[in-house]
């Protein structure tokens, strides 16, 4: 099976890219979402969508640099089967009753890495295991200058092992495909920032 596109995110024009906000961005919930998938049997993937993911990328400690970071709501995931999406959220995968929240803080990285996408490491949080991992950053798009919404993908993979799950290793590929499709709203000057995924970056980036 394989996952559906984002639909919010991908109708933004791809127009020239606009200059980052200064005042850095939050992240839609409304519009953006998360997709997995892992092989079964080698053969076919198992994926689903999670539609609620909140957030920002913000200014980070460093001059020029710039931090994101991703909660996503593991409850809020969605597949074709409702007997698989029991089995992801038990106990034996992304037991979401411990561990609601899978987050994702990146380091600081230039905000050239925004422009033109490259590599974006920092730390992923599953099942109450925190591990450094790395994704892509493809390049930010927007449909204008602020306050016009813009769009970043994240592409990364992390070994299901390394975050406790264990079950099922002969017929469940190791690997698990994580893919971001973020729509991001430029934060107004004025106005209160998103809450705490950034206020953590901060103090885990120094």
């Amino acid at each position: 099976m394989r996952p559906h596109r984002p639909v919010a995110a991908w109708l933004l024009p791809l127009l020239p890219l606009a200059p980052i906000h200064a005042a850095g961005y939050r992240i839609d919930s409304n519009s953006s979402q998360a997709v997995f998938g892992v092989r079964l049997l080698w053969l076919h993937e198992i994926s689903g969508s999670f539609h609620h993911i909140k957030g920002s990328v913000q200014p980070g400690p460093h001059a020029d640099s710039m931090i994101v970071a991703a909660d996503i709501d593991v409850d809020s995931v969605t597949m074709d089967s409702a007997r698989m999406r029991r089995w992801v959220l038990a106990k034996e995968f992304f037991d979401a009753a411990s561990y609601p929240t899978i987050r994702f803080i990146s380091d600081p990285v230039p905000r050239s890495t925004l422009e033109h996408g490259g590599p974006l490491p920092g730390k992923l949080s599953v099942r109450g295991v925190t591990a450094a991992e790395h994704f892509t950053l493809h390049p930010m798009h927007c449909s204008g200058p602020a306050p016009a919404p813009c769009r970043i993908e994240l592409d990364g993979t992390l070994i299901r092992s390394e975050f406790g799950m264990t079950a099922h290793r002969a017929t469940l590929s190791n690997r698990v495909r994580l893919n971001l499709a973020i729509v991001l709203l430029p934060i107004v000057p004025g106005t209160p920032r998103p809450a705490d995924s950034h206020e953590n970056a901060m103090t885990e980036s120094q």
